[in-house]
């Protein structure tokens, strides 16, 4: 093995051998495991979400298929309908054209052509991180396949009345024209204006007040609503105000929707412009008066002077002739919450259109009843009170799209407006009788992404025809996803699933949590704190950094703030960690928590973790060099020794706990178990205590063969444990372990496909764990004293023991090598009963006490010297700490875990400067 650990040297060469030699298909027979990715747009690149979520199926998938079961990843990419079709459209705008001048049918085609060219990018940098999909079995949303089942599946659905075509209110990009899913809007906090407008009632003089945000949208108004238990307005209800500017009467209703504390009570009903309004529109049966083109211009509803102008245009003149009119009571400043289309920035305007809808309650209530009856299990529970509150309040869904990239709706129209749906023309005229001289047109409209997603698990498995690969894999085992879309694409699997597989798409979801920042901050462009996962596994520099997240920007302007920021996140550029060290990061980070704080410090302890891992195996390596074929593990020649025996028994006690962490999805207990036995156990105590037996005197051939078997099946027993967290690393030191037991060169052996270890094969130990826990208490003692007496780890000591019991005498006597060469001890001796010993330091080593005689060992005046520096530094910390605490302010002000860290430090100090005191008490013993 290469003295340094070098993943840039080892993982692509892996990678390519593993998918050349088609490991990653499903192999063997019985019950499939079966996961579907989410897929990703194709206009994509991997960010960390991807990473980490990709990291958790990987690691399933990898256990699963160790454990012998056939298992399929199933891959595939989104054709990501507003996304894709914008990437195109700006290459048109480069040359000076637009998508109308060449028309749909080539636009389309210019459309796939870039999927052709660009659209592999996710997939070559999910090979980068290791997933191990069937790549063989990759799908695309748009390809002939899929595209024939969203086609059966949206007419068999109209069939039985379940899509329907209406009229209602949704979320409009004006720039895009076209209505958008909520999760295509991002709503943030704005700096804006609340308007309070003066309404004058038909009778008298007097006015009504309403406040808006969008003083436009009252030429839409159809009512002023007051709550009826306010007794203010009992008196207007049912009278009439006459509405500024359009100059209509309308009338004055009660709706308990208004609250009568806010405001003036008085609230304007837009339904046409407003998702509440509408609803009160429809409870009162008001007009709903749409005032807004397309792309937010007003339009022929409006007053004629006003007609074309731009939405923000129109607010400002409305707001100058309401102003002149008196009618304009006040403006305050006010901080709003501002939808925004998440392609193209621009305010979404709720919009009277029509549109495509299914019918979702007769979907909803079986969906609703899989999750109550145990058919599909939320992990962590939590989540299925959120499906359920969703899945009750759930409205019909809105499929339509005015987009010319993707599948086009089954719709043709004749020249009376007559609708046919089929799977394609000839079958509509075949079935309607309509002669060729009955033109046919197409609905211009595309589907929501959503909707074929929504196919996803069935499709992606061949169906309708494709019964042996759906009967093996479906329902598929788990689906791994973000809460942020239990409601966008979970809840509509499985409504889709049981509709048409009259079964449920998986038996468990586990929802994770969102990658934050170290601070807990979301990670966006304009903070400077997105990473890419990539660049965390190569490395990169500042300069590059800085152009990568600078250009190609949709709005340019942004670039002078996202380079400030960039430069102060990452002053030095990004470290090259390798995957595996990313990927046991994002392991350990898989808590039950929603937000889930990313550190780079954190991805450098887990290089650090690989490093460990990569030195112990060169370790091991060496000292099976020249050794004989190594028999199994329960074939040794004599009895093996205590630490042998100890760490088969630890590590039995480890796959135990990864077991059931997986069983579970609490992927941080499995790494925190691996990291804990690899580090701690297996590199830090079981390889030191091999040495004595490999490299030391007295003992027999055949005990140091014992502790080399050992050494090897257990270093190969965790590298196939680690291998679902860490793949690469444990690929490539497998491979040398496997050679250097024997075993015969063989270039289809891979860790990958390595029978996964049975807690139940490495018996725990009760013995052993206690006589290895009472060395290591010893050792530790004996530690701690050089430590504190600042003693050279070479130097010798002669060690002094009382209150020793008969188990202690035993030990003693039969681990006396151990203690030697990991103590550093010259002689250890019991003292007589009543005998004190001379000026020693201390400690405690189970229920003996461990005395190191100080004379000869250090200098008592520089010892002396040294601990009252350290005593004076101590108690300046404990002063500067405790004036922090006694500021009324700071305790006040300061956030609660601030607080307390400032406690912790005090009681540390204090617990150091005890500590030294007792320790220049024994030194002046000396003087």
């Amino acid at each position: 093995m290469d003295k340094v650990y070098s993943p840039r040297d080892i993982e692509q060469r892996i990678y390519e051998r593993w998918e050349r030699s088609g490991l990653f298909a499903p192999r063997g027979e019985g019950p499939g495991y079966c996961i579907v990715i989410p897929p990703p747009n194709v206009t994509g690149t991997l960010h960390m979400g991807h990473a980490f979520q990709d990291t958790i199926m990987d690691a399933l998938t990898r256990y699963h298929r160790m454990r012998g079961e056939p298992t399929l990843w199933q891959p595939g990419t989104d054709h990501a309908g507003i996304a894709t079709q914008m990437v195109v459209e700006r290459q048109l705008e480069a040359e000076g054209r637009s998508r109308s001048d060449i028309g749909r049918e080539q636009f389309v085609e210019r459309v796939w052509k870039w999927k052709g060219e660009s659209g592999g990018t996710i997939a070559r940098q999910m090979r980068r991180l290791g997933a191990s999909v069937d790549w063989s079995r990759d799908r695309f949303t748009m390809d002939e396949g899929l595209s024939k089942v969203v086609t059966e599946v949206f007419v068999r659905l109209y069939e039985e009345g379940l899509i329907y075509r209406g009229k209602r209110l949704v979320n409009w990009d004006p720039v895009l024209r076209t209505a958008v899913s909520d999760l295509e809007v991002q709503s943030s906090e704005e700096e804006g204006s609340l308007w309070h407008l003066r309404y004058p009632l038909e009778q008298g003089d007097g006015h009504l007040v309403v406040a808006t945000t969008r003083p436009e949208t009252l030429l839409g108004d159809a009512a002023v609503a007051v709550h009826p238990g306010d007794e203010r307005f009992a008196h207007l209800i049912g009278q009439r105000v006459r509405l500024p500017i359009a100059n209509r009467l309308i009338p004055i209703i009660a709706d308990e929707y208004v609250d009568p504390t806010f405001g003036s009570g008085c609230v304007k009903i837009t339904p046409a412009h407003d998702f509440n309004d509408y609803e009160v529109g429809l409870r009162h049966q008001l007009p709903q008066i749409n005032i807004f083109t397309p792309d937010a211009h007003l339009n022929e509803q409006t007053p004629s002077h006003l007609q074309g102008l731009d939405r923000f245009t129109a607010r400002a003149r409305i707001v100058e002739e309401l102003t002149a009119a008196g009618l304009l009571e006040r403006i305050d400043k006010h901080t709003l919450m501002v939808p925004r289309g998440d392609r193209s920035g621009a305010v979404i305007e709720p919009y009277m259109t029509d549109q495509w809808y299914v019918r979702i309650q007769p979907l909803a209530d079986p969906a609703i009843e899989a999750v109550r009856s145990g058919a599909i299990r939320f992990v962590p529970e939590n989540w299925t009170k959120t499906y359920y509150e969703w899945m009750r309040n759930i409205k019909d869904w809105c499929i339509s799209r005015q987009l010319w990239w993707g599948h086009r709706i089954p719709a043709w129209y004749d020249d009376a407006g007559r609708v046919y749906v089929g799977r394609s023309e000839a079958e509509i005229r075949a079935r309607h009788a309509l002669p060729d001289s009955c033109a046919l047109r197409q609905d211009d409209d595309v589907l929501d992404t959503w909707f074929s997603s929504a196919l996803w698990p069935f499709s992606t498995l061949g169906w309708p025809e494709d019964a042996a690969t759906l009967k093996r894999f479906y329902p598929t085992s788990v689906l791994v996803t973000g809460f942020d879309i239990i409601f966008f694409w979970v809840a509509r699997m499985i409504m889709m699933g049981l509709k048409f597989m009259d079964e449920v798409p998986f038996r468990e979801v586990y929802v994770h949590g969102l990658i934050r920042d170290s601070e807990g901050q979301k990670m966006s462009k304009s903070k400077g704190n997105v990473i890419d996962p990539l660049d965390i596994v190569d490395g990169i520099d500042l300069e590059a950094l800085v152009r990568k997240r600078t250009t190609g920007l949709m709005q340019p302007r942004l670039a002078p703030a996202i380079e400030k920021a960039t430069r102060k996140a990452f002053p030095e550029g990004i470290d090259a960690f390798g995957t595996d060290a990313l990927r046991f990061t994002f392991a350990s980070l898989a808590t039950q928590s929603a937000d889930l704080r990313f550190d780079l410090a954190r991805v450098g302890g887990y290089r650090n973790f690989c490093n460990k891992l990569w030195n112990a195996s060169r370790f091991v390596l060496l000292m099976l060099e020249d050794t004989s074929t190594l028999p199994p593990v329960k074939a040794h020649a004599i009895t093996p020794s205590v630490a042998d025996r100890w760490i088969v028994s630890r590590l039995g006690q480890t796959l135990q706990a990864v077991d059931q962490a997986f069983a579970e999805y609490r992927f941080d207990f499995a790494a925190t178990a691996l990291y804990e036995f690899t580090w701690y156990e297996f590199c830090d105590w079981y390889l030191e205590l091999s040495k004595p037996i490999l490299q030391g005197e007295g003992f027999s051939s055949e005990a140091k063969q014992a502790t080399r078997q050992t050494l090897h099946h257990v270093l190969e027993a965790l590298l196939r444990t680690l291998h679902p967290l860490m793949p690469f690393i444990t690929e490539e030191i497998w491979q040398r372990v496997r050679t250097a037991s024997g075993a015969a060169e063989d270039a289809a052996a891979t860790v990958m496909t390595a029978r996964w270890p049975q807690a139940s094969d490495w018996p725990r130990d009760a013995e052993a764990e206690a006589d290895v826990e009472w060395i290591k208490t010893f050792v530790l003692g004996i530690r701690q004293i050089r430590g504190e007496m600042d003693i050279s780890p070479s130097r010798k000591l002669p060690v002094l023991l009382d209150q020793v019991g008969s188990n202690d005498t035993s030990r003693l006597a039969t681990h006396e090598t151990y203690l030697a060469r990991l103590a550093g001890t010259e002689s250890i001796a019991v003292l007589p009963p009543g005998v004190t010993p001379p000026p020693s330091a201390i400690a405690v080593v189970g229920g003996m006490r461990a005395f190191v005689p100080m004379a000869g060992l250090i200098d008592p005046q520089a010892e002396a010297s040294r601990l009252e520096k350290r005593i004076g530094k101590t108690r300046e910390e404990i002063k500067r700490a405790s004036s922090k605490l006694s500021n009324e302010n700071f305790v006040r002000n300061a956030p609660p875990e601030v607080v307390a860290q400032e406690h912790a430090r005090v009681a540390e100090f204090e617990r150091t400067l005890t500590s030294l005191e007792e320790q220049l008490g024994r030194v002046k013993q000396l003087l």
